[in-house]
């Protein structure tokens, strides 16, 4: 199966730069090609979002330059279908 979330890294991955010029060292939310928030923290981030969004749905994403921040992989409890 595929990565259900891939979507949402291929967006941060062409747009790092200029999400850094505009969220540099926040966490960002990820969904559907588009950032639909920002916190200061990853906890905070998925609390807030998963009022909205299901777990699984969206990327949880520290804005930093370099590929350094991005190295990390988070699995989600989720079950996909």
């Amino acid at each position: 199966m595929a990565n259900p979330l891939e979507k949402e890294f291929q967006y941060y991955l062409e747009h790092q730069d200029e999400l850094v010029a505009k969220y540099k060292g926040r966490v960002i939310v990820i969904k559907d090609g588009a950032v639909v928030g920002d916190y200061d923290n990853e906890i905070i981030a998925v609390q807030e979002t998963q009022k909205v969004y299901p777990l699984g749905t969206f990327l949880i994403q520290r804005c930093e330059p370099g590929r350094a921040n991005y190295t990390r992989t988070f699995h989600s409890r989720v079950a996909f279908a």
